[in-house]
């Protein structure tokens, strides 16, 4: 006969064998109660129990020495349920507590070894399901933001340039030209938003890369400064850039990303700070790290959301919504120099947005 065909009736015997033999084991027909690790915890503290009470029961009315004898038997059995307890119970819950950890920080699809069939084994299965399915929520998540943001490109591109063109007509005039300042306002606000969104789905997917050099954050600034400030001036707000004193090293990093970084956090710096009317960008060093900041005189971050604001698709309780997306692209951009990005309240009003970027990463 063809091996093919014997192997899964062999393996089918083989199953009927163990279930029968299950079956007849003694605890199998026990109540769900007295079953697994709950069971042999009853047993072990009923036995316990048991060894206490006949060491009270000689102690005082037959021999001191049985009653020793119990007494050392009980806590002889409960110093071994303990060790029990420890290496079936508390040893596997504590490996499973560092697999949920990873998964709670983004290794979705992470799954835990099921080391035997009692409750913790279930729970074992639990977890492994449901990183799994995380997993595949959160790659039909990637795939469904990809795919929509670049359908949206196309009809973004043709309504950006429609608006541009028309506002070159000078025959468009009073509302008219001022409802297509607006369309071409928003159009470019939704092109941004869908940038970033692709630059998230990027990330998800491992296609983001770096291209290293050296960079010069002062120069990089200045250019930062000299094309920013007219367009901040639009939105009555002046940027002040506070040049270092003494020359900074030069960095290893992406200048494309770093300068996306600051354009980004500037943006933010507008949008949300329109309380003030100055926004202030500086740069300078602190020990080991060039220091990038950006201080608006808005209203600042609310209490509840300043623990939020890097993570993805947090938008805050706050007036101005973004796409929640904007800082943890930057988080990341950031983590990836091995620099670290702090965005706190500032003293006397307004948020401070700090940048660190190394002077070597490692």
């Amino acid at each position: 006969m063809d091996g093919k065909n014997t192997r899964p009736a062999a393996d089918s015997t083989a199953a009927g064998i163990r279930a029968r033999l299950s079956s007849a084991l003694p605890w199998a027909h026990l109540p769900e109660a007295m079953r697994g690790l709950r069971g042999a915890w009853l047993a072990a503290s009923c036995l316990t129990a048991v060894f206490v009470l006949l060491a009270l029961i000689f102690a005082l009315f037959w021999s001191a020495l049985w009653a020793c004898v119990c007494a050392a038997a009980a806590i002889a059995l409960l110093g071994l349920s303990n060790l029990w307890f420890r290496e079936r119970v508390t040893s596997p819950i504590l490996g499973l507590g560092d697999t949920a950890r990873h998964i709670a920080d983004g290794s979705y699809g992470t799954l835990a070894e099921r080391l035997r069939g009692d409750e913790i084994g279930e729970l074992t299965d639990a977890i492994n399901d449901m990183s799994v399915k995380i997993g595949k929520a959160d790659r039909a998540q990637s795939e469904f933001i990809s795919s929509v943001s670049h359908e949206l490109r196309t009809p973004l591109t043709a309504i950006n340039g429609w608006s541009e063109t028309l506002l070159y007509d000078e025959a468009l005039q009073g509302d008219s030209r001022r409802g297509m300042e607006i369309i071409s306002g928003e159009a470019g606000r939704l092109t941004g938003m869908v940038e970033e969104l692709l630059e998230f789905t990027r990330m998800r997917d491992g296609r983001f890369t770096l291209n290293l050099e050296q960079v010069d954050v002062a120069a990089l600034l200045e250019e930062v400064t000299f094309t920013y400030s007219e367009l901040m001036r639009r939105d009555g707000l002046e940027l002040r850039y506070t040049a270092p004193e003494d020359g900074l090293p030069f960095v290893s990093g992406d200048p494309r990303r770093i300068k996306q970084v600051v354009l980004n956090i500037l943006d933010n710096a507008i949008k949300y700070g329109r309380g003030g009317n100055s926004v202030e960008l500086g740069l300078g060093r602190e020990g080991e790290y060039i220091k990038i900041t950006v201080r608006d005189h808005g209203p600042g971050i609310a209490a509840d959301d300043l623990p939020h604001v890097k993570e993805r698709f947090y938008k805050g309780h706050g007036k101005e919504r973004g796409s929640g997306i904007g800082l943890a692209v930057c988080e990341e951009i950031v983590t990836r120099h091995a620099g670290r990005l702090i965005v706190d309240n500032a003293q006397g009003g307004g948020t401070l947005v700090t940048v660190l970027l190394p002077v070597e990463t490692q």
